[in-house]
């Protein structure tokens, strides 16, 4: 357990861990204060986990000169240097804050000792800190790179009993690797065993000399070979040697530093003489003497230590502009796992257990365009500057703006072109640990690598709170990439050798991988509910379909909870009809069990008890298949693949599933691991690298005004042109930046070919839940995060790869975006469905889908039956279930058909700061006229459905206006006081939601008044006349609170207090004016009373009206004459 020397390193490294004691135990033992310090890779790196977590060694200097190396692995805030066992650090002070400790701080290039000044230069990812601390004179230094940045403190405190440990203090998250070299004058920490160095450097020359001689048995003499031809043929005398050699070489190779200076340089030497790893088959011949000659305790820790060398060399080597350290490291590790019985041990013990694999395949972005070599790559930028700053409309591009983009175009993909090897390198090194033909030695590569796999997933999703055994998101994205790229090529391999098989473009997860027990999903929440709640409720369902009797064993297994469930409930279900067991008719459930967690455990409790009370249907002897859920250590190759008649993973396939070969079951497991790992934090880390681009947009934008405000600029005023000057050259500077980090991003994160697997991923969700749906109730037991990742897939590829690549360049984009339509139409009310949180997101996805013109049309597409029936659910009344995404869904299917209802900027906003670019801006409106007639048809043709929806429509409304009007209430009285008072910004927002949400109650008024008048004026209809006065009330309610001249309402619009800019009287009157004119304007036989009804409510309208606030002749902000919809402004005169 020892530290590697850095690559490159500006020093004469010599990384033994002196901070051991003894030399073998960890290094960095003592955490300086109550802080998680995760030490991993053999003790090398150490990541903050708190606040600002302080770090000791446990070794200690007090005279002499001394010198210790860390490698910065993370740019953010940390203070490294040296302290006394005296100092105390907290969550707010560390190395350097207090007295006797003294620390460097790169990033805010400082330095610390209890006061601070300024010091050294700025420190990147990637860069070498040395410590050197000189008892002798009482002075510290620090060197960066190899560079002295000059002595930073003198007359250290020294004298009895003052000894100095390093030490480092560092924030959430950032990461370093320590290194105790040396420099000349300075001793390290510990020096390196020169006398085992000798030894395992002279035993490798007789090694080489073995290699390099073979014996001409005919002359009886020794000749010259070939080493890359060499191979052990058994030759008793060569044997023998080799044998000798060991004997002395194998115990050095259980040391970590001799196995990197000595072993692994010598393997890499094998490569450098360039080709295929395939060429190379010497590598393979030594790890066979290894395994011959060596004990197996030694050949483990050799092999061990070996890779995580390699990891530790590929993950902190500095990026050249070929990526040739990358690569270098690369090729031996895939040259490693070729050898079938070190990959299987790898794959066993190391690879996922001790390594954390997956940083093998992360390509890290270089914080410092110099360190890759961008500027030489790419020496043309280019950024998107073809907008105004205010209408942010696309000009037509310049012909200088097309030769740089161009420019810039090639040197990406000249970028494109080196990361692309390292990309190859990583798939191969992933084929290796997929193969699934290596079975001579025991089990196969690949079921070792999926019980690895799927360990690994287990912990990420159990310990989302647990940061030091998380896979860094970063890392999983690339990871995600690779092993898409490694599943297909096996996928389509096997479709070749059987071409009933599906391609991998027709990939999906049949159903039954989701209840048969085969594979383990942890505690993931399914679609209805906890997994014991559905063995219990659906275990008739699944004997009927799938053929599974749940073992007996799983079902006596439940919880107190479930016990006092079943007790409660079994007398209030023995009454109820059979058919009453649908999925979500559960009976309504104490109180306490109301927690949200609990509600989703038990929402199938009625269901649940009467299952158990009822007998299932006698089966025969041979129909029956006992399902027990396996445990990923318990699984065999047989569980995953099946033999002689068993199905293995697909145990269990329902009557809707065609007999059809997908492809091998273990990679179907493998895809459904992907799917998982996307869901985990791929998605979030996809939208964290947006801002990159968010960034290049806003300095552009900055420079654009920069520029123009020096062409405008007074030349008497030269001070004014001079700070302008410096301005513009600040943000070309960082534009250069930015673009070529830009670039870096979107290759190897946002490129067409990473765009392509994530459309891939969507279409196998897609086609997993459309297979899933047709099983009926056992959808229930289809994990949440499949619908989850078709939402988030869809949202990343629309809004996280654009303006580089367009969703329409991809195959098959329309009939995609309408298979997801129809999922999202079908399932956001689906009572299979109970778990609240993935109910909410398929409405705010149904919501986000209507907003746009594609994606709306998309809706329009599905079958109509399929479009009613959500319009139907749609229409539910709102107090039974979260009733404001719905509202919202049909405000924006109306938005543009209502009165003064087209505007994508608020006009009061505009009318009062029109030089405010950065106004609030909504969605282009984009009615649907169809969704429009199936609401107006339902609402017409079903008595019940109308007076329910719009009673409840209406008790909202009184609601949400009634909580606005209290809340700007106690707004007022703050304002009021005379003491200085801050209102809350949360009171703030909830305030501005009511208002929001009162407008959109109104709308839906409005829009169910202009489709379907007859449901407030046809008073044959028994509920017409009470819905006409409902209504008539309310908005005599809204007008006399809104109207009324230096009111309470306007007082508070009038304060302009940031948070509340959307409410004002032109959203909630103009919507309020819709209704009444619709109303109005309508019938000729309008009765009296009708009339009389309504003109209660009319005359705060009307003399609102005649103010000139919507004279006819006014066309609102940001429409035309030519884009009113017909029934935006009617034909009625104002005044009949």
């Amino acid at each position: 357990c020892a530290l590697s020397p850095w690559p490159d390193s500006p020093t004469s490294c010599h990384p033994l861990p002196l901070l051991l004691k003894p030399y073998d135990e960890p290094v960095l033992g003592e955490p300086a204060s109550a802080v998680t310090i995760s030490l991993v890779c053999s003790s090398v790196q150490v990541i903050g986990h708190s606040n600002f977590g302080s770090i000791r060694a446990t070794t200690c200097v007090y005279k002499g000169k001394w010198i210790y190396e860390v490698l910065i692995s993370s740019q953010g805030l940390m203070q490294i240097g040296w302290c006394t066992l005296n100092c105390r650090f907290n969550q707010e002070e560390g190395v350097g804050d207090t007295p006797d400790s003294y620390a460097y701080d790169g990033n805010r290039v400082r330095k610390w000792n209890v006061t601070t000044t300024n010091y050294g230069k700025s420190w990147a990812a990637g860069d070498i800190v040395s410590c050197l601390i000189d008892l002798d004179e009482g002075t510290i230094a620090f060197c960066l790179n190899g560079v002295s940045l000059g002595t930073a403190f003198d007359n250290i405190t020294r004298g009895a009993g003052m000894a100095y440990f390093p030490a480092i203090s560092l924030s959430f998250k950032e990461s370093v690797a320590f290194n105790f070299g040396s420099l000349e004058g300075y001793h390290p920490l510990q020096d390196m065993p020169s006398v085992d160095l000798i030894k395992a450097h002279k035993l490798l020359g007789y090694l080489k000399n073995v290699i390099h001689t073979g014996i001409d048995v005919l002359e009886g003499k020794l000749v010259e070979k070939d080493t890359s031809t060499w191979q052990l043929q058994g030759e008793p005398t060569v044997l023998i040697t080799l044998a000798h050699i060991f004997n002395h070489f194998a115990p050095l190779m259980c040391k970590v530093y001799l196995v990197e200076d000595v072993l692994m340089n010598f393997l890499l030497s094998i490569l450098e003489q360039g080709g295929a790893v395939e060429a190379h088959p010497l590598i393979q011949q030594l790890l066979d003497l290894m395994w011959l000659l060596m004990e197996d305790y030694e050949v483990h820790e050799c092999l061990k230590q070996l890779l995580m060398s390699l990891l530790r060399a590929y993950r902190f080597s500095p990026i050249i502009p070929d990526l040739g350290l990358q690569i270098h490291y690369l090729r031996l590790t895939a040259a490693i796992l070729k050898h079938e019985k070190s990959r299987k041990y790898l794959l066993n013990n190391v690879l996922f257990d001790v390594l954390r694999s997956v940083v093998f395949f992360y390509i890290k972005s270089p914080l410092r365009v110099e360190e890759a070599g961008l500027q030489e790559l790419i020496p043309t930028t280019w950024w998107p500057n073809r907008f105004t700053k205010e209408s942010k409309e696309v000009k037509e591009e310049s012909a200088e703006e097309r030769l740089r983009r161009r420019a810039y175009d090639r040197g990406c993909q000249r970028l494109k072109k080196r990361i692309e090897v390292v990309e190859d390198l990583q798939v191969q090194i992933l084929k290796l640990l997929l193969n699934n033909r290596d079975q001579g030695g025991g089990e196969a590569s690949r079921y070792i690598f999926l019980n690895k796999f799927r360990k690994f997933l287990q912990e990420n999703a159990s310990n989302r709170g647990n940061l030091t055994v998380l896979c860094p998101p970063e890392y999983m994205v690339c990871f995600l990439h690779r092993l898409i790229s490694a599943l297909r090529c096996y996928w389509d391999g096997y479709r070749a050798k059987n071409p009933a098989a599906l391609s991998s473009e027709e990939a999906y997860v049949p159903p039954q991988l989701f209840y048969n027990g085969k594979v383990d999903y942890f505690d993931l929440q399914r679609l209805g509910g906890l997994l014991s709640h559905l063995k219990k409720t659906l275990k008739d369902d699944l004997v009927l379909k799938a053929n599974i009797v749940i073992d007996p064993a799983e079902l006596q297994a439940v919880t107190m909870d479930d016990l006092d469930e079943d007790e409660e409930s079994a007398t209030s279900t023995a009454q109820r009809p059979i058919a009453a067991l649908a999925i979500g008719s559960a009976l309504s459930r104490p109180s306490w069990l109301s927690s949200p967690t609990l509600g989703r455990a038990n929402r199938f409790l009625s269901t649940a008890a009467v299952s158990l009370m009822n007998p299932r249907r006698p089966l025969g002897a041979l129909e029956k298949m006992k399902a027990r859920t396996l445990n990923v250590e318990q699984r065999t190759e047989e569980d995953i693949e099946g033999s002689h008649g068993n199905e293995g993973l697909l145990l269990g396939r329902p009557p809707e599933e065609l007999e059809q070969p997908i492809t091998e079951n273990s990679l179907l497991e493998i895809l459904d691991g992907i799917v998982m790992m996307y869901n985990l934090s791929v998605h979030q880390q996809l939208g964290k690298m947006v801002g990159v681009s968010d960034d290049v947009n806003e300095y552009a934008l900055a420079l654009k005004d920069t520029e123009e405000k020096i062409s405008r600029c007074p030349k008497r005023r030269r001070d004014i042109y001079e700070e302008l000057v410096k301005s513009q050259k600040v943000f070309s500077e960082k534009l250069n930046h930015l673009s070529r980090r830009l670039a870096w991003i979107n290759v190897t994160i946002y490129s067409k070919e990473k765009m392509q697997d994530i459309y891939w991923l969507l279409c196998v969700c897609i086609r997993t839940i459309e297979h899933g749906d047709r099983t009926g109730s056992l959808f229930a037991f289809m994990p949440e995060f499949y619908l989850s990742v078709a939402m988030n897939s869809y949202s990343a590829l629309k809004n996280y790869f654009s303006p580089v690549h367009s969703m329409e360049e991809l195959p098959g984009y329309e009939d995609t975006l309408t298979r997801l339509a129809a999922i999202l139409a079908k399932h956001f009310a689906d009572s299979r469905i109970v778990g609240t949180d993935i109910r909410d997101s398929l409405m705010q996805a149904l919501a986000s889908y209507v907003c746009y013109p594609h994606s709306l049309r998309a809706v329009e597409r599905i079958p109509e039956e399929q479009r009613i029936t959500m319009m139907r659910n749609l229409l539910a009344p709102y107090e039974q279930r979260p009733w404001a995404q719905t509202n919202w869904i049909l405000v924006r299917l109306w938005r543009g058909c209502g009165f003064g209802y087209r505007y994508t900027r608020l006009p009061h906003l505009l009318k009062t700061k029109p030089e405010d670019a950065n106004l609030p801006s909504l969605q282009k409106p984009c009615p649907s006229t169809l969704l429009q007639q199936h609401m107006a048809t339902l609402l017409c043709s079903d008595c019940e459905m109308a007076p329910s929806f719009l009673n409840s429509v209406l008790n909202q409304l009184n609601w949400a206006f009634s909580e606005f009007i209290g809340m700007i209430q106690e707004i007022q009285q703050a304002a009021e006081r005379l003491e200085r008072n801050f209102v809350d910004s949360r009171q703030l927002k909830v305030c501005a939601t009511c208002f929001d949400l009162s407008v959109s109650l109104l709308r839906v008024l409005e829009m169910t008044i202009t489709l379907a008048p007859e449901i407030f004026l046809d008073w044959s209809r028994p509920s017409s006349e009470l819905l006409l006065r409902r209504l008539a009330q309310l908005l005599n309610q809204v007008l006399n609170r809104v109207t009324a001249e230096r009111n309470l309402f306007d007082r508070v619009v009038n304060l302009r207090l940031p948070g509340l800019e959307s409410v004002d009287h032109y959203p909630i009157l103009v919507a309020v004016t819709g209704i009444l004119v619709q109303l109005l304007g309508l019938e000729p036989g309008f009765q009296a009373s009708q009339v009389g009804l309504l003109y209660t409510a009319l005359p705060a309208c009307l003399s609102w009206l005649f103010l000139g606030c919507l004279r006819k002749d006014t066309v609102l902000p940001g429409e035309s004459e030519e884009q009113l919809c017909p029934c935006s402004v009617p034909n009625t005169p104002l005044n009949e």
